[in-house]
């Protein structure tokens, strides 16, 4: 059972407070961090300003000739732990919650937008305020899909950051010219990041060749599917897009050569894996998922690496989820990371991903945090239901779980209010 009142952060001053609206101010209160301190953190603007122990934190100090400042929120997270929030690295928005649609879905730009909004904001509610969604441009989607995702990005203005990748199925010769076209078009309407899959183009080198034209002439970002079945090819694409590099990602790379993880190390490109079923709609074929110790040749490799979602209820993955922290389980689960780097690869790498800053619980740093019911990150890994999300420095979102249980016995029940999740 979710409510938004009956068990979450608990703000004031008085009962009537509403954290979703407070002032310039914000203090969290009584937050552990994921070395065990237990701090107050006080948020000013879109940075946090201070970071102390409890109780330690008063008004924000007055600047020449300014008034203190008093009016906000105070918000007490005992019980919560506080994170960085984390970022969706690689999402397709516009095929979003169309696996029980007809086939094909209906593309009207209302229903479009509407999907992709939902998309945005179920990832916002389980704490990604950063997202990058790719999207389908030229052959008979025209650029109606990226008009819907910068509809939609315009509409999420102060709730969360939107970036849309354009993919161009085709780019070389004369079936492509359609394509080059679109895709320019799409960078001068406001699309991100230029990408695509060029192993569905019949010159896999030639498509990569022309999206790094356009991506250069853009002064854009490169984000590329790819399975990276074979090294020598994905050894020419890292050398190709080596100009470019640090603003190159390739993903999901679910079947990577064995290997081929000494070939990303050194091309400085970022790898963004799908831990839910190692594909998405932007790869054709049915996803296989992560070749087993794939992530952990590429941690070893030191590869910078992140991880998304891929897909939220679409054709390539009909129960697809849009939370970065099963993302991070699923790592974690699986042997192959250590939860710290698990929920890096949904947090600051996937920012790195995204062009954005990283973010650390202290002073000076982008107030983007997630508190996540748990006493440690493995235990918010493991069941952290009840959330509060900052964004630019402003809750932005807030769910709250409440377990009960029938008849009464005379163990202890394990319960939201309590230290631990549930």
């Amino acid at each position: 059972m979710d409510s938004a009142a009956a068990d979450g952060p608990h703000s004031g001053p008085g009962p009537a407070a509403n954290p979703l609206g407070h002032g310039p101010v914000l203090l969290l209160t009584g937050a552990r961090l994921t070395d065990g301190r237990v701090v107050d953190v006080r948020i000013s603007g879109a940075r946090i300003q201070a970071v102390g122990t409890v109780g330690s934190l008063g008004p924000l100090p007055a600047l020449p000739g300014a008034p203190t400042v008093t009016t906000g929120a105070r918000i007490d997270l005992r019980g919560y732990l506080l994170l960085p929030a984390p970022a969706e690295a690689h999402a397709h928005y516009d095929t979003a919650f169309s696996a029980a649609l007809p086939t094909p879905p209906p593309e009207t730009s209302t229903d479009l937008t509407r999907r992709i909004t939902e998309a945005a904001l179920t990832s916002l509610g389980y704490g990604a305020t950063a997202q990058r969604t790719h999207v389908r441009i030229g052959d008979v989607h025209g650029l109606h899909r990226l008009e819907a995702v910068l509809t939609a990005r315009q509409a999420l203005r102060g709730l969360a950051d939107l970036q849309a990748v354009a993919m161009p199925r085709l780019l070389t010769g004369r079936a492509g010219a359609d394509g080059r076209a679109q895709l320019r078009e799409a960078l001068k309407l406001g699309a991100t990041a230029a990408g695509g899959c060029p192993e569905l183009d019949p010159d896999p080198a030639g498509y990569v060749q022309l999206l790094l034209e356009a991506a250069r002439e853009a002064d854009c970002p490169v984000d590329l599917h790819t399975t990276a079945t074979e090294s020598a090819q994905l050894a020419r694409m890292a050398g190709a897009l080596a100009p470019l590099r640090p603003r190159v990602a390739l993903g999901p790379c679910g079947a990577l050569a064995r290997g081929a993880s000494t070939v990303l190390a050194t091309s400085g490109v970022r790898v963004v894996c799908l831990p839910q079923n190692g594909g998405c709609t932007g790869l054709e074929g049915r996803p296989t998922g992560l070749r087993p110790g794939l992530v952990r040749e590429l941690a070893s490799a030191r590869v910078p690496l992140a991880a998304g979602s891929g897909a939220l209820r679409d054709q390539s993955n009909p129960v697809g989820r849009a939370d970065p922290l099963e993302s991070a389980y699923l790592l974690a689960a699986s042997g192959e990371l250590d939860p710290e780097a698990a929920y890096d690869a949904v947090a600051n790498q996937a920012r790195a991903v995204l062009g954005l800053p990283p973010v650390r619980v202290d002073a000076g740093f982008p107030a983007e945090l997630l508190a996540v019911r748990g006493d440690s990150l493995a235990g918010a890994l493991a069941g952290g239901h009840s959330r509060l999300v900052v964004h630019s420095g402003r809750v932005v979102s807030r769910t709250s779980a409440v377990r009960e249980f029938a008849d009464t016995v005379t163990l202890a029940l394990p319960r939201q209010s309590g230290g631990t999740d549930g």
